[in-house]
């Protein structure tokens, strides 16, 4: 796989914890979205940690496109509907 995987074409929208790392699905292949769940094993793709800058609602990338990741920037926009 080298293309990662549209796992949605909206954000998802989680409760993040000020301080609290996080591990973002770069695949797309996680039934845990949007984070990793050891679904990018013998794939090049990894999980991009972060943490949260602030606690509160933030809405997460799902469609993969996004040149903000782990945040979406509304690239999903400029896909069709899945």
């Amino acid at each position: 796989m080298t293309d990662p995987i549209i796992a949605d074409n909206k954000p998802v929208a989680v409760e993040l914890e000020q301080g609290k790392q996080y591990y973002f699905c770069t695949c797309g292949g996680s039934a845990n979205q949007p984070f990793c769940d050891g679904a990018h094993q013998g794939t090049l793709f990894q999980p991009k940690a972060f943490t949260a800058e602030k606690d509160g609602v933030a809405y997460l990338c799902a469609c993969k496109q996004s040149g903000n990741t782990p945040y979406c920037d509304g690239s999903h926009s400029k896909l069709t509907a899945q």
